[in-house]
């Protein structure tokens, strides 16, 4: 797995520099790998998704939302574009969004989340 994790420099970056919104940080993040999960480190689903890709052979970029400063607004907005009052874990595929820990067992379970992994070059099988 590849952690991403916001620098120590970025906090004392100047104030005049535009602030990203977050939901555009998430695209932004979301389309820089083929899997992309928005995490936080203590929550046990989130642990199951990453086991899963990894037991898959596949090397997710994984955001933990509880080490980055502006987590907390990610992670609100994450919570909008699901719908749901639960954001992690979040999963992009190809820079889109797949869903939560239920759209992602449901795709692995209905054999439709191999060839979304193989088309977004996640995945050489």
């Amino acid at each position: 797995m590849h952690y991403q994790t916001t620098p120590s420099w970025g906090c004392y970056m100047a104030t005049t520099a535009a602030v990203e919104d977050p939901v555009e940080r998430i695209e932004r993040l979301a389309a820089e790998n083929a899997v992309v999960i928005f995490s936080i480190s203590t929550c046990c689903m989130c642990h199951a998704i990453k086991r899963l890709f990894c037991g898959m052979g596949v090397n997710p970029t994984v955001h933990e939302l509880d080490e980055d400063p502006r987590g907390g607004e990610m992670e609100k907005a994450l919570m909008t574009l699901l719908g749901t009052s639960s954001a992690v874990p979040v999963v992009f595929i190809g820079g889109k969004l797949v869903g939560a820990m239920d759209r992602v067992m449901a795709s692995h379970i209905s054999g439709t989340l191999v060839p979304l992994l193989k088309d977004a070059g996640a995945l050489w099988l």
